[in-house]
C-alpha cells in the first residue's frame, strides 16, 4: 500500500515530495548568496518610508546593524525583541540578527503592557528594537511604565529589576529617549573590524540553529514561544516561492504584517530565496495604499487574509487602479469563500492565487494548492502537504482514520518548530516522540492526498486572519473584581470571519457594564482579543457533568444577532 502524495491509499497518510530542492544554509548565508547574484536588482521598496534598494544596499544596511548589535554585547543565542508594525527598521532587524545567530523574537504590534511584559520575561530579551508609537499606543510611554529604570540609565546599561536580562533598548526614529539607542546610531557603531566579525560569526552557525521565536497563544491562557529554526523558516519561503513560481523579475505586495510569519516568511524570506523584490505599501493593512503600491510598482504578486482581499475589492475606487501585472499571491489566514477568490482571479487578475494551511508551529505552511489546479479545489480544499513534510489523521487514540474520514491534522518533518521556548511540558503536548505535531484541527483526506479543513480541536477564534484563543481572554477577565465566571467564544462574522464574545457573571451587586468590561480590556490586551458582544447572564449552559457547553451559548448569540 504506497503513501505518497498523488497515489492511492485506503489510510490518511500522505508524503510530501523527496525530490524537491531544499537549503543546506542559514538565512545570512542565502542572504549573502543572494547579494553576490543579483546585487542590483530590486530587493524592498517600503512605500511609507521611501525605501528604495537594491540587493547590494539591503545588505549592506543589514550587515551595518548586525556589527552593531556585536558591538553592544549581543552574541548568538541572545534573544532580540522586535515590537513594531511593519517598516524598514523591522526587516533590517530579522536579517541582521539571523546573520549573526541572534533569536529574533516578534511581538505584535498591538500588544499592551500586560502581554509585552510577559513575552519580554518569558524569553529573557537581551535587548528590544521599538517603533515610537503605533495606532491608539504610544510604545515608549508603556516602556517607561514598565521599565522605569530608563529614566536614569545610560543606554546599553539598563538594569532592570522585573527584566534583569534586558540591557538594551533601540529605538526608531530621529528624537532620543532616555536610556535608549537610536536605530541609525546602532548601524553607525559597524567598523571594518566588527563587519568582519559578522561574517566569522556568520560561517559559525548551523541551519539548524534556532533563529525565531514566535509568541501563539494557547488553549492553558499565556502565550507560548514557538522556537523555529533557519532550516525551517528558509525552507518554508523557499517552497511557498517555488510553488507561486516567483523570479527575479517578480515584486511581492506585503501588506501582511511581519510579525507573523504571513510576512516574514510567505514574504520576506520567499522573496529572498527568489532575487524577487518585496512592496511594502503601509504600516498595516490599508487597501487603498495596498491598490497604490500594485499599480505604481507593477506587483505580480500580492499577499493577504481573505478580508484584506475583500477590502480591496469593495473600495470605491478599487477600478480607478490598474492591477494587469498580478499574476498570483496567497490567500490564507482563514476559509477562502469561493466567490471572493473568483473576484480576485478575475478583478485582480490573480489567475494563479493560491490557498496555504499551516500554523505558527509549522514555519508556517504544511499545506498549500498548486497554481494550475480547478477554482473548486482551491476553494473546497487546502491543497496537498508540503515536500519534505508528512500528514497523517488520527483519532482519539492516535490511529490513522480511513480516507475520507475526519481526524486530527498531525505533521512531521523539517518545518515542525524545534519545541515552545522554555516549556517541556506544552511541547511535549504538542509534539509526540515520534516527531509528529499535533495541530488540534480537524480534517479530512481524500484518495489524492486534498485535505479538507472540517473543524478544530482548540477552541480557537480566528477573526480577520488573527487567531485568538478564548482561554487567554478569560484568564485575564478572571482578573476583574467584579466578575465570578466568564466563558469567551466566537460567532460568525461577515466581516471577519468571526467576532469575539463573552458570557459574564457578576458579583452580586455589581453595577458593571459592557462598555466598562471593553474599556478594562483596552488597557492590557490586544484590540482584536477584546469581546464585541457581552452578555451578563446568571447562569450558564452545561452538560449534567458540568462541563461548559459553548456551542448553546454559541447559537443563542447568532440567533440574536441574526448570523
Amino acid at each position: 500500500m504506497k503513501s505518497k502524495q498523488g497515489k492511492h491509499t485506503s489510510i490518511s497518510y500522505f508524503q510530501g515530495a523527496r525530490d524537491a530542492k531544499q537549503l543546506d544554509l542559514t538565512i545570512g548565508q542565502q542572504l549573502d548568496i543572494t547579494t553576490k547574484k543579483y546585487g542590483d536588482r530590486l530587493a524592498v521598496v517600503v512605500k511609507h518610508q521611501s525605501i528604495h534598494w537594491n540587493f547590494r544596499q539591503y545588505h549592506q544596511q543589514i550587515s551595518e546593524f548586525a556589527a552593531g548589535l556585536l558591538s553592544l554585547g549581543i552574541t548568538p543565542g541572545d534573544r532580540v525583541g522586535i515590537w513594531a508594525p511593519n517598516c524598514i527598521e523591522w526587516c533590517i532587524g530579522q536579517f541582521a540578527t539571523a546573520k549573526v545567530g541572534e533569536i529574533m523574537v516578534c511581538l505584535n504590534p498591538a500588544y499592551r503592557l500586560h502581554e509585552l511584559a510577559y513575552a519580554l520575561d518569558k524569553v529573557g530579551c537581551k535587548a528590544l528594537i521599538t517603533a515610537t508609537q503605533f495606532k491608539g499606543s504610544n510604545y515608549l510611554s508603556m516602556l517607561q511604565t514598565l521599565i522605569p529604570e530608563l529614566e536614569y540609565s545610560a543606554p546599553g546599561q539598563l538594569k532592570s529589576a522585573d527584566f534583569p536580562q534586558l540591557t538594551s533598548i533601540i529605538r526608531m526614529g530621529q528624537q532620543t529617549s532616555d536610556g535608549m539607542y537610536n536605530f541609525a546610531d546602532v548601524s553607525a557603531m559597524a567598523t571594518l573590524k566588527l563587519l568582519s566579525k559578522v561574517s566569522r560569526v556568520g560561517e559559525q552557525l548551523s541551519p539548524d540553529d534556532p533563529i525565531n521565536i514566535q509568541f501563539t497563544s494557547g488553549t492553558t491562557g499565556n502565550p507560548k514561544g514557538a522556537t523555529l529554526s533557519h532550516r525551517g523558516i528558509l525552507n518554508n519561503g523557499f517552497q511557498v516561492g517555488q510553488q507561486m513560481q516567483l523570479g527575479v523579475n517578480d515584486k511581492l505586495c506585503i501588506p501582511v504584517p511581519l510579525y507573523h510569519c504571513f510576512g516574514m516568511v510567505m514574504g520576506n524570506l520567499a522573496c529572498l530565496t527568489h532575487g524577487s523584490a518585496a512592496i511594502f505599501p503601509s504600516q498595516a493593512f490599508d487597501p487603498i495604499s495596498c491598490l497604490e503600491a500594485i499599480a505604481q510598482y507593477r506587483c505580480t504578486a500580492v499577499h493577504g487574509v481573505p478580508t484584506m482581499f475583500i477590502a480591496q475589492l469593495s473600495e470605491p475606487t478599487f477600478s480607478q487602479y490598474d492591477l494587469s501585472s498580478l499574476r498570483t499571491g496567497i490567500m490564507a489566514g482563514s476559509l477562502c469563500p469561493i466567490e471572493v477568490i473568483k473576484k480576485v482571479m478575475k478583478n485582480m487578475h490573480m489567475a494563479k492565487v493560491l490557498i496555504a494551511y499551516g500554523q505558527t508551529e509549522t514555519s508556517p505552511v504544511n499545506h498549500m494548492t498548486d497554481v494550475d489546479e480547478c477554482v473548486e479545489l482551491r476553494v473546497s480544499t487546502v491543497g496537498r502537504v508540503g515536500p519534505h513534510l508528512d500528514v497523517k489523521l488520527v483519532d482519539g487514540n492516535g490511529d490513522i482514520v480511513p480516507i475520507g474520514e475526519p481526524g486530527e491534522i498531525c505533521i512531521r518533518g523539517y518545518a515542525v518548530m524545534q519545541g515552545y521556548w522554555q516549556d517541556a511540558k506544552q511541547t511535549a503536548s504538542t509534539i509526540k516522540a515520534d516527531g509528529w505535531l499535533h495541530s488540534g484541527d480537524i480534517g479530512q483526506l481524500d484518495v489524492q492526498g486534498y485535505l479538507t479543513i472540517t473543524g478544530r480541536i482548540k477552541d480557537m477564534i480566528i477573526r480577520g486572519g488573527e487567531n485568538i484563543y478564548p482561554r487567554e481572554i478569560e484568564e485575564f477577565l478572571y482578573s476583574h473584581p467584579d466578575i465570578v465566571e466568564v466563558q469567551v467564544f466566537g460567532v460568525s462574522c461577515k466581516k471577519y470571519g468571526e467576532k469575539v464574545c463573552a458570557w459574564i457573571k457578576c458579583q452580586p451587586n455589581a453595577t458593571l457594564t459592557a462598555e466598562l468590561v471593553q474599556q478594562y480590556c483596552k488597557e492590557n490586551i490586544s484590540y482584536f482579543k477584546i469581546p464585541q458582544h457581552i452578555e451578563f447572564v446568571d447562569e450558564f449552559p452545561m452538560t449534567v457533568t458540568g462541563k461548559m457547553q459553548k456551542f448553546v451559548m454559541r447559537d443563542s448569540v447568532e440567533q440574536q444577532l441574526g448570523s
